[in-house]
């Protein structure tokens, strides 16, 4: 519920990028906003991937680094 929420109101008031981690899935889902207002989902990051940002330029971001002390 709290996702969902978050979700509306970041869209609503024009948040360029939502970056949702799941601890227990190991993964990370990109919202991006497009053109017309509209999250646009990318998809599942998950381990050995590295995720760039269209908001931050040059920013890299190694999944096994994020999870690495996750058992």
């Amino acid at each position: 519920m709290e996702l969902l929420n978050k979700y509306r109101v970041y869209e609503e008031f024009g948040v360029k990028e939502y970056w949702v981690v799941s601890q227990s899935d190991q993964s990370i889902l990109i919202y991006t906003l497009n053109d017309s207002g509209k999250f646009q989902p990318s998809k599942i990051f998950t381990h050995s991937e590295k995720i760039t940002s269209s908001v931050l330029p040059g920013f890299e971001l190694e999944l096994d680094d994020v999870f690495e002390d996750i058992d």
